[in-house]
């Protein structure tokens, strides 16, 4: 089950938290180095898909000049309401204007991987998509949530994994991509890189 046996250390380019506690669930050893300020972008509209992506890669290229016998991994996440994207909240009244704008809606959370491989210099880039169900929130909630402190440093102002759990009804698709990194789609990605490297 173990892909990290003939790797070295995997280097993660985001420093959140959700992204780590998702590597270490599944065993892949890993060591953080925060990706340079500025590659990280969310245009109001367009590709999400492409957005996400390309941030993603842009954080991985930041640092890979620095590791280049390493396996980089690099991550971003949006959330889309009506066609227009919702990043971090830039403070409490960004954040409560989102769980407003989300309550009782339907949205869609995408999050784009990239993983390049100092070795060779390849570079693999995916995209998921999962649709999130909201149940109708009160005024009253969100502001005992955002007093919370848990929405600020979240696409959309919640979190899953956390409090935030209990304003979602349901979701179609991946749940950890909602987390911030789709795990199949990765390992997907990283049994590849061990096949090519054994060959």
């Amino acid at each position: 089950m173990s892909v990290d046996s003939e790797f070295p250390r995997l280097i993660l380019a985001s420093t959140s938290p959700r992204r780590h506690m998702l590597l270490e669930q599944i065993g892949i050893h890993f060591e953080v180095v925060p990706p340079d300020d500025g590659t990280e972008k969310t245009p109001s509209n367009g590709d999400f898909a492409a957005i996400v992506v390309r941030n993603a890669a842009a954080k991985a290229a930041s640092v890979s000049d620095r590791f280049k016998d390493r396996i980089i991994l690099g991550a971003d996440t949006l959330v889309e309401l009506d066609g227009y994207a919702l990043g971090k909240p830039c403070d409490e009244a960004d954040a409560r204007r989102m769980l407003k704008l989300l309550s009782g809606r339907d949205h869609f959370v995408h999050t784009g991987i990239a993983v390049i491989d100092g070795r060779s210099v390849e570079r693999y880039l995916d995209s998921e998509v999962t649709r999130v169900f909201f149940r109708r929130l009160t005024d009253d909630e969100i502001d005992d949530y955002i007093r919370s402190g848990e929405p600020m440093d979240k696409a959309g102002s919640y979190g899953i994994q956390e409090r935030g759990a209990v304003f979602i009804s349901r979701i179609e698709g991946c749940f950890f991509n909602v987390m911030g990194l789709p795990l199949a789609k990765l390992w997907e990605i990283l049994l590849v890189i061990k096949t090519k490297s054994t060959e």
